[in-house]
């Protein structure tokens, strides 16, 4: 959801702060005020391509920052940590755009710099903007299909399906290495024998690596060691003419006598008796180091031989050391299947049928349940429509059947959803839609049509009301605000039968000061939410009867 809107000297917009809730959010102005900038506003941190004019007259920076809320398990939040760009909170993220003169412009997630590009799959998970836009998900075939799958109730369905399809190719490109290996079978084998060979007789353990290391490092500075450990142990104890040990025992000797003249001499008596237990436990412990340290010559020769072949066979597959164990492990895999390709490749060919087998009967119970559901979806669409001012208006989903060859993970039809808004035209895909407002009435029936299975949480209409009025424009409201009851919504309108079924409303307002035309955008509280909707009803000059007309509609709006 989307709960903050910032915007700093973009277009005609100086500085804007914007708090948003749930439900839906009506957007109302007199025409000119730059009701649309807001969607400007907020496609610009999304993505889209910043155009001529985004930086306000005068200045040379433009910034818009959009603050998200993420619950878990969102499609977003997957994107976020997938792409290690999640938030602190991980239920938040900023999504900032940056406009200069002269420079390209910078895209920012939680405070991190990203392509243009992430900007925009992210905003794809966040935000649909239905209008004349071409950040509109919809448009897209992969979404459409995803909407239908969504609505059929296929998730856990297509997880199994990708694994199986999955699982087939893998075994697929397996198939075809084993065969183009047949052809060159003696020369690839006498390499992988030689190759599997050198491996096995360096039997390279899985940590043998650091503890070599660590080895030759004591072996290589044992002198030094032994020096220095030897040095230290003298002073401690060895050394009749300096060492600590003996001068320390008849420190504390002489103390526990004293002690018994005055005893605050006794604490100092017991930390240096602590401190002496001390030196001889150290001086004990030094000792068994030196018996222990080895100054085997020999043995550094041959870590430092051990080592050096390591590292040659890891140069010869151009691996790091610690990945030789795993090569040894494919290579002689590769080497089985190679001395027993024809037993091998018989084995396969039944692992193949058997997963495409399995692959062909989930995706042809997927493909049924599609038909199922787009019939359904159609004509709960189709519905809507004819009560969105599209009478005889026509909704369809073709599943376009794919062969063998061209079989996805998502299953073996592509989906096109087809529309016609007016009665007596041909069909054609959603993206040929030319009017806006019609558009928006079909993504409109759309969603509210599969509400509580969609994943997008945010979703904006620019022009949905165009030219509507009457009844329809009513029923375009209960529509707006069903659909915010699941998700949401925030609609740009001209209409006060839609502003009315707002559970929020905003006012855009345009204003000069000091030369330069300014917007501004303000929550509108109850009073004067009654005299804007009455403004849209009666125009510049409200009445009694116009503000008695828009306390009623809010009235039976929230009733």
């Amino acid at each position: 959801m989307l709960r903050q809107l910032y915007i700093r000297d973009f277009a005609i917009i100086h500085s804007l702060e914007l708090e948003l809730g749930p439900g839906l959010t009506v957007v109302t102005g007199e025409t000119g005020a730059g009701k649309s900038i807001l969607i400007d506003a907020l496609a610009l941190a999304l993505g889209e391509r910043a155009e001529t004019g985004t930086i306000r007259q005068g200045c040379d920076r433009s910034e818009v920052s959009a603050t998200f809320e993420l619950p878990p398990g969102q499609d977003a939040a997957r994107w976020l940590e997938d792409h290690d760009l999640s938030a602190d909170t991980r239920e938040e993220c900023v999504l900032r755009r940056v406009i200069e003169t002269g420079k390209p412009s910078r895209a920012y997630i939680n405070g991190r710099p990203v392509p243009l590009q992430s900007l925009r799959e992210l905003g794809e998970y966040l935000v649909d903007i239905h209008g004349q836009h071409e950040h509109q998900s919809l448009l897209r075939r992969d979404i459409q299909r995803q909407v239908l799958d969504d609505y059929a109730g296929l998730t856990a369905e297509l997880a199994r399906l990708a694994d199986h399809h999955a699982r087939w190719k893998a075994l697929q490109a397996r198939r075809d290495a084993l065969s183009r290996e047949g052809s060159d079978r003696n020369q690839r084998l006498e390499l992988l024998r030689h190759e599997v060979s050198e491996l096995r007789a360096l039997d390279l353990g899985p940590d043998e690596i650091p503890q070599l290391e660590e080895e030759h490092a004591r072996l290589a500075n044992a002198s030094e060691l032994l020096q220095g450990a030897q040095a230290v142990a003298n002073t401690l104890y060895d050394d009749d003419q300096i060492a600590l040990s003996p001068v320390l025992a008849q420190s504390v000797s002489r103390l526990e006598t004293l002690s018994e003249h005055d005893s605050r001499l006794g604490t100092i008596t017991t930390l240096l008796g602590e401190a002496a237990i001390r030196v001889d436990e150290a001086a004990t412990q030094l000792h068994q180091y030196l018996d222990d340290l080895d100054l085997d010559p020999q043995r550094l020769q041959w870590i430092d031989q051990r080592i050096a072949a390591v590292h040659d066979l890891a140069r010869k597959h151009k691996v790091r050391p610690e990945e030789l164990p795993g090569i040894l492990e494919r290579l002689a895999a590769e080497l089985d299947d190679i001395e027993n390709l024809d037993v091998n490749l018989e084995a396969l060919d039944r692992e193949l049928h058997g997963a495409r087998a399995a692959y062909l009967e989930l995706a042809r119970s997927v493909s049924a349940a599609r038909r199922t559901a787009a019939k359904r979806l159609a004509v709960e669409v189709r519905g809507q429509m004819q009560d969105l001012g599209m009478p005889g208006g026509e909704f369809e989903i073709r599943l376009v059947t794919l062969d063998d060859s061209q079989a996805a993970s998502t299953g073996l039809e592509q989906v096109e959803y087809l529309v016609s808004a007016n009665a007596g035209q041909t069909a054609k895909p959603l993206n040929k839609v030319a009017s806006g407002g019609e558009l928006s009435r079909i993504s409109l029936a759309l969603q509210v049509a599969t509400a509580r299975t969609g994943r997008i949480p945010t979703l904006i209409f620019d022009e949905v009301d165009v030219g509507i009025g009457g009844g329809v424009s009513e029923i375009v409201g209960l529509q707006l605000r069903a659909l915010g009851a699941q998700r949401q919504v925030l609609c740009i309108t001209h209409l006060a039968q839609v502003a009315a079924q707002g559970n929020h409303h905003m006012q855009v307002s345009k204003r000069t000061h000091d030369g330069a035309t300014v917007t501004r955008i303000a929550a509108l509280p109850e009073k004067e939410r009654v005299k804007e909707i009455a403004r849209m009803l009666g125009g510049m000059e409200i009445t009694r009867q116009t503000l008695a007309l828009a306390s009623d509609m809010l009235n039976r709006a929230s009733a």
